[in-house]
């Protein structure tokens, strides 16, 4: 449940299935940056899509990944993805609804990576640790999450609002709550994790890594502070 709804594209006529679809992602393992040349294989794709329509999407993610790593999001036309794909700009259109659809899926890919991640992958992150260690685990994950993928992330957020509104958000909040339960942290656990995102907010993590040239280290050793803090008065 990453909650990046792309708008409804039209019916695919250029491919067998006239089917759409909308598929998610974040990549939590410490890679850093874009990476050109990776397959962005559809996550969750629903069971009638056929398989030529898979892989025509599959190409259309992949040759969107490529461009927004060279150019940027900002600068990402449904022109150029039709053109590194080798299909017509009315596929893209078909597939994805509009610019922003295009740039929403590429961006529910990587979110639904990052749940995947915390909700089921291997501890500290995922299930199998204690609640405090998931905890500590969870800010790095995210700070370097944003980090990577900051221009995508700001390019679809038409409406600042919604950014706290969206399933995505819900997720991680409900996620960082229950650690924080789990851990025994005393006070309001549903605000705690509220402000705990917003160290992780993209634009923050943007502006201190970037603007002002902090390291991932020492904002990552903040976030482990942060934690080791509000554990420091354990609910009674």
């Amino acid at each position: 449940m990453t909650g990046l709804t792309p708008p409804a594209p039209s019916p695919d006529h250029g491919t067998p299935d006239g089917t759409h679809d909308g598929i998610p992602g974040g990549a939590p393992d410490g890679t850093r940056g874009e990476h050109p040349g990776l397959a962005l294989i559809p996550v969750g794709e629903p069971p009638q899509l056929r398989a030529d329509a898979a892989r025509n999407r599959t190409r259309l993610l992949e040759a969107a990944s490529q461009l927004t790593a060279r150019c940027g999001a900002a600068n990402l036309t449904m022109e150029a993805v039709a053109a590194a794909a080798g299909v017509g700009k009315g596929t893209v259109f078909r597939r994805f609804g509009d610019r922003t659809g295009l740039l929403l899926a590429l961006l529910d890919h990587r979110e639904q990576q990052l749940q995947a991640a915390f909700i089921s992958g291997p501890p500290p992150l995922g299930p199998g640790a204690p609640a405090a260690r998931r905890l500590h685990a969870f800010g790095p994950a995210v700070i370097r999450h944003e980090r990577d993928h900051h221009d995508l992330i700001l390019a679809t957020r038409t409406d600042p609002l919604r950014a706290y509104s969206v399933p995505a958000r819900h997720l991680r909040l409900t996620h960082l709550a229950m650690l924080l339960r789990e851990a025994g942290v005393n006070g309001d656990a549903e605000l705690l994790a509220h402000t705990l995102l917003g160290y992780l907010d993209t634009t923050l993590v943007h502006h201190l890594s970037v603007e002002r040239g902090m390291s991932l280290d020492r904002l990552e050793a903040t976030w482990h502070d942060l934690v080791n803090r509000l554990r420091a008065s354990p609910a009674e």
